[in-house]
């Protein structure tokens, strides 16, 4: 047993989080919490990581039990480096055993820089740095709020796959739902201050869930059928979006028939849009850079009326900015971008509008529109509020009672009220609970116009796109059919392929070398000259380094300069990297020069 939760109750004003919910959490327990935002599920494990303290019940934990907690957004120290930031609350013999382990993560997580002051890292590097500190500290439960957000899709799988192997036992939130089915073997549901337990991954859990919700005869039958519908999705796999969309009709048809459920009845989210043209967007010949750093580089691309493009990338490969071009916010250096006279673009971004926190929820969503026209007929706007899962109580609650997550629920219905034709998503699931991605999975799904999302969440890809563009970060944009399964099974092969041809031009190259390597070696005075002094050389840049990193750290408030400096470290960083694998080539010529003459 590595803790037992008895009776454990948490309010917020009159909002009840927790009532008298129980929990046993035994070793190899590796438990998913689910819920909608503002359930309380962040609550619930800083109740359990000791961060913040119950109103009411107890907590039992074992003997000797650790628990290692990371928070959704972490607070770090001043004046502290990345490798020191790790080991904050760790002790000397747990730093030198882990330090190689640590850095190893780290490189992993994208983070090379292991005494770079934190605070000069962005947002998702610290979390990722935050990621790291959580992993490397020995403990017998790991508490993980989010822990996929800020990461791209190759670190997800890398974490993935680690927290598959870990060996203690694991409490996490997370909205990533294929991070959920190969992890859990537990899944707890928080609703309306109660706690559900269900055996298995997520799979089982919705096949659970919709067998309980059938005990318990639910009134609220739009949910019951975006679950069945989850679930039938998820059994059949991500396949081609012609067979699923009609395999999903079919389907749906039948469990609807099953429930005994009136065919009349429109469960369904229907599409909020208005009449878009021929002409959506067209890009012409464009190119973005920022300093060295290329986004784009003659990238050509019509978007069709019905498009479902997803797109991709490593952290850093310009994805919110390829979408903030889209959405007329940053222009290309060069090319055109042409937007039709019917476009009506919604933009879901990442930073979402500035909110007026005094209004209630009701007026805010009035304030935009009062009745919107669906295919369906007129919907006003608290029945698009309960469809986003405000109830008419939490209506009439001022917008600074809400939790992060009902803010950025609130602000995805704010956009889609406006009637877009074509919806711009940047990374929509971070912060958004299942149910949500559910219900906007669900309405993308009759949407009549295009969607273009930046996405991290795989299965999010595989339900929604039908299209991968793949941002490769040096201003190639390469081009994919199919949900993010397709592109990663293409990719994949297209790697392996590369592969087997570079060993085959290994083989080749090392035969010829071979032949090389009969004649006589020696330096070329050129080269010879360079060995001479290319140890000076190096250390010279490897001052320089140094003495820069000392200018940071005394301009870290001076943003212009600061951006100077670390555009000049850079590119001294580079040519010390590129004097590096000079001085291997240089030394190794000279010890095989050596050993011919011996």
């Amino acid at each position: 047993m590595i803790l037992t939760l008895n009776k454990i109750s948490k309010s917020f004003g009159e909002k009840i989080l927790l009532n008298e919910v129980d929990l046993y959490l035994n070793e190899g327990d590796k438990i998913g919490v689910v819920g909608v935002n503002g359930t309380g599920k962040s609550t619930f494990l800083k109740i359990i990581a000791s961060e913040e303290e119950a109103d009411m019940g107890e907590i039992i934990k074992g003997n000797g039990n650790r628990i290692c907690y990371l928070p959704q957004s972490p607070e770090f120290s001043k004046d502290t480096t990345v490798i020191e930031q790790v080991f904050l609350n760790s002790n000397t013999e747990t730093k030198q055993l882990m330090e190689y382990e640590a850095k190893t993560i780290l490189n992993k997580l994208g983070i090379t820089e292991f005494d770079k002051d934190v605070n000069l890292l962005s947002v998702g590097q610290r979390k990722r740095v935050a990621i790291a500190s959580a992993l490397v500290n020995p403990c017998e439960l790991l508490i993980l709020d989010e822990p996929t957000n800020h990461l791209d899709n190759d670190m997800i799988l890398w974490l993935e796959n680690y927290l598959i192997k870990y060996t203690g036992s694991i409490l996490m939130v997370t909205h990533d739902r294929y991070f959920l089915d190969r992890i859990s073997n537990r899944i707890i549901e928080l609703d309306k201050g109660n706690l559900y337990n269900y055996e298995g991954n997520y799979s089982e859990f919705l096949h659970l869930k919709a067998l309980r919700e059938d005990s318990e005869f639910s009134s609220e039958r739009k949910r019951q059928t975006l679950f069945r519908k989850e679930l039938a999705w998820i059994q059949r796999g991500a396949r081609a979006r012609g067979t699923k969309a009609k395999g999903r009709i079919q389907q749906f048809e039948i469990l609807k028939d099953s429930l005994g459920l009136d065919t009349d009845e429109k469960l369904e989210l229907s599409s909020v849009s208005s009449r878009l043209g021929k002409k959506t967007i067209e890009i012409k010949n464009i190119s973005k850079s920022f300093g060295d750093k290329k986004i784009v580089e003659n990238f050509e691309y019509t978007v069709k009326r019905d498009a479902r493009i997803g797109i991709v990338g490593v952290n850093g490969a310009g994805k919110s900015t390829f979408l903030n071009m889209l959405a007329n916010r940053i222009m290309p250096d060069e090319g055109t971008i042409e937007i039709g006279d019917t476009v009506k673009i919604g933009y879901f971004s990442q930073i979402p509008d500035v909110m007026d926190e005094n209004l209630k929820v009701i007026d805010y969503i009035k304030n935009i529109a009062e009745i919107i026209e669906t295919s369906d007929g007129t919907i006003t706007a608290s029945q698009m509020l309960e469809k986003f899962l405000f109830s008419p109580d939490l209506q009439y609650n001022r917008i600074q009672r809400l939790s992060g997550g009902e803010k950025r629920r609130l602000f995805l219905l704010s956009v889609i009220m406006k009637a877009p034709n074509i919806l711009l998503f940047d990374e929509p699931t971070n912060d958004l609970d299942i149910e949500t991605l559910t219900i906007l999975e669900d309405y993308l799904n009759t949407f009549n116009g295009a969607v273009i999302t930046v996405s991290h969440d795989r299965y999010f890809l595989d339900k929604v796109v039908d299209t991968i563009l793949e941002l490769v970060g040096d201003g190639t944009v390469n081009h994919y059919n199919g949900g993010y399964s397709d592109y990663l099974q293409i990719k994949n092969a297209n790697e392996k392929q590369f592969n087997s041809e570079k060993q085959n031009l290994n083989n080749d190259k090392e035969n010829k070398d071979n032949r090389i390597k009969q004649k006589k070696l020696k330096f070329s005075f050129k080269e010879q000259q360079e060995y001479n002094s290319i140890d000076e050389d190096i250390a010279e840049l490897e001052e320089n380094i140094v003495k820069l990193n000392k200018e940071l750290e005394k301009n870290s408030t001076d943003y212009v300069k600061l951006q100077d400096l670390m555009e000049e470290k850079s590119k001294i960083e580079k040519q010390l990297e590129e004097k590096m694998e000079r001085w291997i080539y240089l030394n190794d010529l000279a010890d095989q020069i050596a050993n011919q003459n011996i």
